[in-house]
Protein backbone atom coordinates (compact mmCIF):
# COMPACT_ATOMS: atom_id res chain seq x y z
CA UNK A 1 0.00 0.00 0.00
CA UNK A 2 1.49 3.02 -0.92
CA UNK A 3 2.38 5.45 1.71
CA UNK A 4 0.47 8.76 0.39
CA UNK A 5 -2.70 6.77 -0.28
CA UNK A 6 -2.83 5.53 3.44
CA UNK A 7 -2.22 9.12 4.66
CA UNK A 8 -4.25 10.58 2.55
CA UNK A 9 -7.44 8.04 3.01
CA UNK A 10 -6.52 8.49 6.91
CA UNK A 11 -6.35 12.14 7.12
CA UNK A 12 -9.95 13.22 7.09
CA UNK A 13 -10.55 10.97 9.88
CA UNK A 14 -8.43 12.10 11.79
CA UNK A 15 -8.86 15.59 11.66
CA UNK A 16 -12.45 14.88 12.52
CA UNK A 17 -11.96 12.79 15.89
CA UNK A 18 -9.46 15.41 16.76
CA UNK A 19 -11.88 18.33 16.37
CA UNK A 20 -14.13 16.86 18.41
CA UNK A 21 -11.81 16.26 21.13
CA UNK A 22 -10.25 19.91 21.07
CA UNK A 23 -7.02 19.03 19.08
CA UNK A 24 -4.98 19.69 16.25
CA UNK A 25 -3.36 17.64 13.77
CA UNK A 26 -0.26 18.60 13.21
CA UNK A 27 1.12 16.03 11.07
CA UNK A 28 0.63 11.82 10.03
CA UNK A 29 3.36 9.70 8.88
CA UNK A 30 3.09 5.96 7.58
CA UNK A 31 6.51 4.87 7.88
CA UNK A 32 8.33 1.57 9.15
CA UNK A 33 9.68 1.20 11.86
CA UNK A 34 11.56 -1.70 13.96
CA UNK A 35 10.31 -4.07 10.92
CA UNK A 36 6.51 -3.17 11.52
CA UNK A 37 4.49 -0.24 9.70
CA UNK A 38 3.08 2.69 11.69
CA UNK A 39 0.63 5.31 11.28
CA UNK A 40 1.76 8.02 13.54
CA UNK A 41 -0.40 11.13 14.44
CA UNK A 42 1.41 14.47 15.88
CA UNK A 43 -0.55 16.50 17.53
CA UNK A 44 -0.76 19.84 19.24
CA UNK A 45 -3.20 21.80 21.67
CA UNK A 46 -2.86 25.03 23.45
CA UNK A 47 -2.32 23.53 27.03
CA UNK A 48 0.43 21.30 25.73
CA UNK A 49 0.45 17.57 24.92
CA UNK A 50 0.73 15.01 27.46
CA UNK A 51 0.50 11.12 27.44
CA UNK A 52 -2.79 11.39 29.41
CA UNK A 53 -3.87 13.51 25.67
CA UNK A 54 -1.93 11.07 23.67
CA UNK A 55 -3.74 7.76 25.09
CA UNK A 56 -6.86 9.86 24.79
CA UNK A 57 -6.53 10.08 20.99
CA UNK A 58 -5.86 7.14 20.71
CA UNK A 59 -8.23 4.97 22.05
CA UNK A 60 -10.98 7.54 20.19
CA UNK A 61 -8.93 6.61 16.96
CA UNK A 62 -8.92 2.92 16.86
CA UNK A 63 -12.65 2.13 15.63
CA UNK A 64 -12.97 4.78 13.02
CA UNK A 65 -9.31 3.72 11.61
CA UNK A 66 -10.53 0.10 11.97
CA UNK A 67 -13.73 0.63 10.58
CA UNK A 68 -12.02 2.86 7.59
CA UNK A 69 -9.20 0.32 7.19
CA UNK A 70 -7.03 2.73 5.95
CA UNK A 71 -3.83 0.02 5.17
CA UNK A 72 -6.65 -2.27 3.25
CA UNK A 73 -5.83 -4.99 6.16
CA UNK A 74 -2.27 -4.51 6.14
CA UNK A 75 -0.85 -4.44 10.12
CA UNK A 76 -0.08 -1.61 11.72
CA UNK A 77 1.08 0.58 14.94
CA UNK A 78 -0.97 3.28 15.72
CA UNK A 79 1.32 5.75 17.28
CA UNK A 80 0.21 9.02 18.97
CA UNK A 81 2.68 11.59 19.89
CA UNK A 82 3.39 15.20 20.11
CA UNK A 83 5.79 16.76 17.35
CA UNK A 84 8.78 17.66 19.69
CA UNK A 85 10.26 20.53 20.94
CA UNK A 86 13.00 20.62 18.37
CA UNK A 87 10.42 19.77 15.25
CA UNK A 88 10.64 21.39 12.16
CA UNK A 89 7.84 23.92 11.59
CA UNK A 90 5.75 22.34 8.29
CA UNK A 91 2.69 24.54 8.22
CA UNK A 92 1.85 28.25 8.31
CA UNK A 93 0.00 27.28 11.81
CA UNK A 94 3.22 25.92 13.19
CA UNK A 95 4.65 29.50 12.47
CA UNK A 96 1.83 31.44 14.13
CA UNK A 97 1.84 28.77 17.04
CA UNK A 98 5.47 29.70 17.81
CA UNK A 99 5.00 33.89 17.23
CA UNK A 100 7.38 35.62 19.90
CA UNK A 101 9.35 32.49 20.97
CA UNK A 102 12.64 31.95 20.37
CA UNK A 103 13.77 30.43 16.87
CA UNK A 104 16.42 29.07 14.35
CA UNK A 105 16.25 29.20 10.77
CA UNK A 106 18.79 27.08 8.67
CA UNK A 107 19.31 28.68 5.85
CA UNK A 108 20.08 27.12 2.04
CA UNK A 109 23.50 29.14 2.15
CA UNK A 110 23.91 32.23 3.88
CA UNK A 111 22.10 35.45 2.49
CA UNK A 112 24.37 37.99 1.09
CA UNK A 113 26.84 39.74 3.49
CA UNK A 114 26.38 37.12 6.18
CA UNK A 115 28.68 34.47 7.07
CA UNK A 116 26.32 32.42 9.06
CA UNK A 117 23.33 29.64 7.69
CA UNK A 118 21.64 29.40 11.01
CA UNK A 119 19.94 32.56 12.42
CA UNK A 120 18.55 32.66 16.08
CA UNK A 121 16.61 35.37 17.02
CA UNK A 122 12.58 35.87 18.15
CA UNK A 123 9.92 34.98 15.67
CA UNK A 124 7.63 37.88 14.78
CA UNK A 125 5.93 36.66 11.49
CA UNK A 126 5.77 34.95 8.39
CA UNK A 127 3.75 35.34 4.64
CA UNK A 128 3.99 33.99 1.29
CA UNK A 129 7.10 35.94 0.93
CA UNK A 130 9.61 35.88 4.06
CA UNK A 131 10.11 34.95 7.67
CA UNK A 132 10.99 38.23 10.00
CA UNK A 133 13.08 37.26 13.18
CA UNK A 134 13.82 40.32 15.38
CA UNK A 135 17.43 39.45 16.72
CA UNK A 136 19.55 42.58 19.05
CA UNK A 137 16.53 44.70 18.80
CA UNK A 138 16.76 44.50 14.88
CA UNK A 139 14.10 42.89 12.40
CA UNK A 140 15.82 40.58 9.77
CA UNK A 141 13.48 39.30 6.92
CA UNK A 142 14.37 36.16 5.53
CA UNK A 143 12.92 35.00 1.88
CA UNK A 144 11.18 32.03 2.35
CA UNK A 145 12.92 30.30 -0.90
CA UNK A 146 16.59 30.69 1.30
CA UNK A 147 15.03 29.05 4.51
CA UNK A 148 16.14 25.17 4.83
CA UNK A 149 14.24 24.59 8.25
CA UNK A 150 12.38 26.30 10.72
CA UNK A 151 12.23 25.04 13.91
CA UNK A 152 12.11 26.22 18.14
CA UNK A 153 15.29 27.22 19.43
CA UNK A 154 15.77 24.82 22.85
CA UNK A 155 18.59 25.94 24.87
CA UNK A 156 20.33 22.84 27.29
Amino acid sequence: MAINSVIERAKPVIEDVLAKLGYELVDVEYKTLYGEKHLIVYIASEHGVSLDDCETVSNALDAPLDALDPTQSAPYCLDVSSPGLDRPFKTQRDYERNYGTSVEVKLFAPMSGQKEKLIVGTLLRRDGECVTLQRDGAEIEIKNSLVALTRPHVEF
